[in-house]
């Protein structure tokens, strides 16, 4: 609920102005809109339709990420629930419930990240931000002393016309290879992983689990391929089908990869290239915070944009909606105070709000990420990891990020011990 009504500027300046409007975007805009700013967002695709949009690929939402969404108060009536992770691997086929604790709710959801988009999109102007489609923005403006002070952009429905918006804030939300963290020197210091899917129609649409392989089989029953496989149903009649790896690989590679893998599948999932909706679909993920800086001289990096990743999963959207928390509530206290210097002070603190919310255990991910590359390694885990249930329910609560603070359990206990003794950085 809207905290208060926001002021409205000129279409071409505003409080704060939110490049992108994908999860991470529009979370950040909704929440200072609820806080009463006047915020404006600028996104290149054109809900529902744009083709950058128009995909159906499915999108896991863990409890991390519900709760974000319950906080924000977005509606999520009909949407497709889960009950928690199916891990397959060592020849072992193990359901692990989401854990069942105060911090978090004991369930997930699944949705086409078309229809999260739009959502999030809609609820974000619902709250009072300017939520502006068919504008791409191509750089930025900056001062004389180099600091950022609007967006220079396009409108793609009026033949590329040129225009400018005015801010003191610019919030990059542009995704993985954003424009504006490139220009302003902000590069991810390596991808870390690379992630590949296609969406198939299949009868397992409608399974209330989401599915993880730690082991991929081969089509000739060789050696199993390297990475991560996931099959998410959306209940409306198809299914995701991804792989996540975390070494360098060509795009046309893990495409291969991902075909190599649903040839082991049985038949009566239909995942083959008959039922294929549109094309196989990549993407790199900067994770794990290793973007460097977070803001510089009023530009403020949010979700894929600042490398949010979780680095032990490659899921990004339950860290794109709390970076986006994480922002408002800098950007918030920063536009109450007077002074430019005072405002800069707190917007310099991002970075650091970040670190302290997910710097420890994404340090974790990192040393995971490192040791599970070990091929020796991780065949020992899946060996002898895999089969265990009670060490399973700990690695999904680890993995996705689910440990309770103040749980009282062993498992919470653990992990709020390793993310306090594990450096943010």
């Amino acid at each position: 609920m809207s905290q208060a009504a926001p002021h409205h500027a000129a279409e071409g300046t505003a409080d704060v102005i939110v490049v992108g409007a994908g999860p991470a975007g529009s979370a950040t805009a909704a929440h200072l809109a609820q806080a009463g700013l006047d915020v404006l967002v600028l996104e290149k695709a054109t809900f529902p339709d744009d083709t950058d949009r128009g995909n159906n690929r499915g999108e896991a939402l863990s409890p991390r990420a519900v709760r974000e969404l319950i906080t924000l108060g977005v509606p999520t009536d009909g949407w497709v629930r889960t009950k928690g992770v199916r891990i397959i691997g060592g020849g072992m086929r193990l359901q692990v419930a989401w854990p069942d604790e105060a911090a978090f709710p004991p369930y997930g959801f699944v949705r086409s990240r078309r229809e999260l988009a739009q959502a999030l999109a809609e609820h974000a102007a619902a709250e009072g931000a300017r939520v502006l489609h068919g504008v791409e923005v191509t750089g930025p403006i900056t001062d004389s002393n180099g600091r950022i002070v609007g967006v220079e952009a396009r409108r793609i429905d009026d033949e590329g016309a040129k225009v400018g918006f005015d801010t003191p804030l610019v919030i990059a939300a542009d995704g993985a290879g954003s424009v504006l963290a490139q220009v302003a020197g902000l590069e991810s210091e390596q991808p870390e992983m690379y992630a590949v899917c296609a969406t198939y129609t299949s009868p397992r649409s409608n399974d209330d689990h989401l599915e993880s392989w730690v082991e991929l089989p081969t089509p000739d029953g060789g050696e199993p391929m390297r990475g991560r496989g996931w099959i998410h149903g959306l209940g409306d009649g198809t299914s995701t089908v991804g792989l996540t790896v975390r070494e360098d690989i060509a795009p046309a590679d893990a495409a291969n990869a991902l075909k190599r893998w649903v040839a082991t599948m049985p038949s009566e999932w239909t995942f083959d290239d008959s039922t294929m909706q549109g094309e196989i679909e990549g993407a790199r993920l900067p994770a794990g915070l290793t973007r460097g800086r977070l803001y510089t001289d009023g530009l403020l990096l949010v979700g894929d944009a600042g490398a949010c990743t979780n680095p032990f999963t490659g899921e990004g959207i339950a860290a794109a909606l709390e970076s986006g928390r994480l922002a408002a509530q800098v950007v918030v206290h920063a536009f109450a105070r007077c002074d430019a210097a005072g405002r800069e002070q707190v917007l310099a603190s991002y970075p650091d709000a970040v670190s302290g919310a997910l710097g420890g255990y994404y340090t974790m991910g990192r040393w995971f990420a490192k040791m599970i590359g070990n091929p020796h390694l991780e065949r020992w885990a899946v060996k002898y990891a895999v089969p265990r249930a009670t060490t399973m329910r700990f690695a999904v609560k680890l993995m996705a990020n689910l440990g309770d603070t103040h749980g009282r359990n062993a498992d919470d206990r653990l992990l709020a011990a390793l993310t306090r003794v594990t450096p943010a950085a």
